[in-house]
């Protein structure tokens, strides 16, 4: 069996098995297993079944689906319940499985778990801790990126934040962090979704959209309050931003917090490996703003602890990746949940740096349509303060050429190594430590604590070199990260993008090395050649020069919304300190 199979979702293919589980009362049942676990799915609660007589039931096994080389695989289990038709139960393979769960049975017992249900409860919030990154030297090239604009009376662009509208407490808390400057997304989001329009933005990694988002919603929830709903085991929340992994969705929270400490909004997060007990108590007084992955609002949706019935924004980030068809359905399940308000009473605000032409069209039927489009430079492109190299590599000769490039970097501080199978990435952790390299290692087969403590140990500078999976390929935004290695080149020329702007970001330069192995990248070769060439970047003569077809439809943007009038425009000029 070659190590892609049946090898951590590394490959792409369906898989059938058989699983049993064993409990009280009778059912058999067909479930959904997915080996692919470092993002949050639709089945990671503990859904254990429902009242009732008769037959049914089933076990259900999900993983995260990450998209590390997303494959789907099914099961075929005996899911035995108290009370006959009760008797299913879901539970995940990374301890993502959430606590507690619909048990079967009038008695309301669960039964026995096949492992511990997570009891890990996440460290405060520490106000002292820095967030984001500092504007690097070419910050003012953003002056000159074009940004193009679709939608009738799009409200005009602002030219700083003292002029954007935003309120008198959020103007003090930017100019206390010395951010004095919007970036071009920021300029063009915030007067949209002030002005309460639907909003589909793109911009490429590093550029500050999840500041572009948080600061109109927070502003529009102190101008505009309306009161909480919410018992003790009950809220409505206002704000529901959805994340795809839960890495994001804390570094998400961190800069709601960061906006919101002092003021009357109350926010609040939900993602998986965590205790549901505690993150249910963070809920109990109400809240504004939820930052969520969607395995664990699933759950809590469906235990009755999260309705939608007050929601005003609604925010896709990573919007491509949560429409992708591995996280398509639990978006569904959201959207079309019974106390979802409909598209005229909530703002929808998607949001990404890569959104294909398909997803854009899908992305309209979730919008209103008078919705805005707003694209920063190339769509899908990568930052061009990224010097990207792409050297041709077996894989056995990866581990070499790994030493190669750490040794050439002198002080390797600061470097991620990207690999695709979760296997992969703790074995490779443990050669660069043998080699003397302070090395950890993220991705979803480790415990919660173990996923935020190496990510503290890599923000910390404890340790030099992080080397990850997908989960961390996207959004996180890590002070002082100068190169990106790519060990194995990923399945999409989109993760490629995704990966190198974890460098680079906010006109700081950074560097990106990818080894190319021609036996299994040959897929990439055209996609690479046309990343690589609007990025103004030395094309290598084993990927050959053709551009290949471009996947985003060339200067096409905001589906059929082009039929409104376009405004094609630059950013003025950018300075000062602002970071997100």
């Amino acid at each position: 069996m070659s190590d892609g199979d049946w090898d951590d979702g590394a490959s792409s293919s369906n898989h059938r098995g058989r699983g049993g589980g064993r409990g009280r009362g009778g059912g058999r049942g067909r479930g959904g297993f997915n080996r692919n676990n470092d993002f949050d799915s639709n089945t990671q609660g503990d859904d254990w079944g429902s009242n009732g007589g008769g037959g049914g039931g089933g076990d259900e096994w999900s993983g995260d689906n990450n998209g590390e080389r997303d494959g789907g695989s099914r099961g075929r289990g005996r899911g035995r319940g108290r009370g006959g038709r009760g008797g299913g139960r879901s539970f995940d393979q990374n301890n993502d499985a959430e606590e507690g769960g619909d048990f079967g049975g009038d008695d309301q017992q669960p039964p026995v778990s096949d492992k511990p249900r997570p009891t890990y409860i996440p460290p405060e919030i520490d106000e002292n801790d820095e967030y984001g990154i500092g504007v690097g030297s070419n910050f003012n090239k953003y002056e000159n990126i074009e940004v193009k604009v679709s939608g009738d009376s799009v409200p005009k662009h602002i030219e700083s934040f003292k002029s954007s509208g935003l309120r008198e407490v959020l103007i003090e808390k930017l100019v206390k962090c010395n951010y004095t400057t919007p970036t071009p997304i920021q300029k063009y989001a915030i007067p949209v979704i002030i002005n309460g329009r639907d909003m589909m933005a793109t911009a490429q990694t590093g550029s500050g959209k999840t500041a572009a988002f948080v600061l109109p919603i927070v502003h529009t929830l102190l101008s505009q309050p309306q009161d909480l709903v919410f018992d003790r085991d009950y809220c409505e929340p206002q704000c529901v931003i959805m994340s795809p992994t839960r890495e994001l969705a804390i570094q998400i929270r961190d800069v709601v917090y960061k906006l919101t400490n002092g003021t009357c909004i109350k926010q609040s997060i939900l993602y998986g490996g965590t205790a549901t007990g505690h993150q249910r108590n963070t809920l109990a007084n109400g809240i504004h703003i939820l930052v969520a992955t969607p395995g664990r609002l699933n759950d809590f949706v469906g235990r009755g602890y999260v309705s939608f019935k007050s929601l005003r924004f609604f925010v896709l980030d990573e919007a491509d990746r949560m429409l992708d068809m591995g996280f398509k359905p639990d978006i569904e399940k959201i959207l079309n949940h019974e106390t979802m308000v409909d598209i005229y009473t909530r703002q929808t605000l998607l949001f990404s740096a890569t959104l294909a032409d398909d997803i854009q069209m899908l992305s309209k039927a979730y919008l209103k349509p008078n919705y805005v489009f707003v694209a920063v430079g190339e769509i899908g492109g990568a930052c061009k303060d990224v010097i990207q190299e792409i050297r041709e590599v077996s894989k056995f000769e990866k581990k070499k050429e790994l030493i190669k490039v750490l040794e050439s970097l002198g002080n390797c501080q600061g470097t991620m190594v990207f690999v695709e199978q979760k296997r992969n990435a703790d074995f490779i952790a443990a050669f660069l430590s043998e080699k003397d390299y302070p090395t950890t290692s993220i991705h979803g087969d480790r415990e919660q604590p173990e996923r935020e403590q190496a990510l503290r140990d890599f923000k910390n500078n404890k340790m030099k070199i992080l080397v990850a999976t997908a989960v961390a390929a996207r959004g996180l935004d890590i002070k002082g990260v100068n190169c990106v290695i790519n060990f194995d080149m990923p399945s999409s020329i989109d993760e490629y993008v995704h990966r190198i702007g974890r460098t680079g970001r906010l006109g700081n330069s950074g560097r990106a090395v990818s080894f190319y192995d021609s036996s299994s990248d040959n897929n990439l070769a055209s996609e690479l050649v046309r990343i690589l060439k609007q990025a103004d970047q030395e094309v290598p003569s084993f990927l050959g020069g053709s551009g290949g077809g471009n996947s985003y439809g060339g200067n096409s943007y905001g589906g059929s919304n082009n039929t409104c009038s376009d405004v094609r425009e630059t950013t003025p000029a950018a300075a000062g300190d602002d970071e997100w």
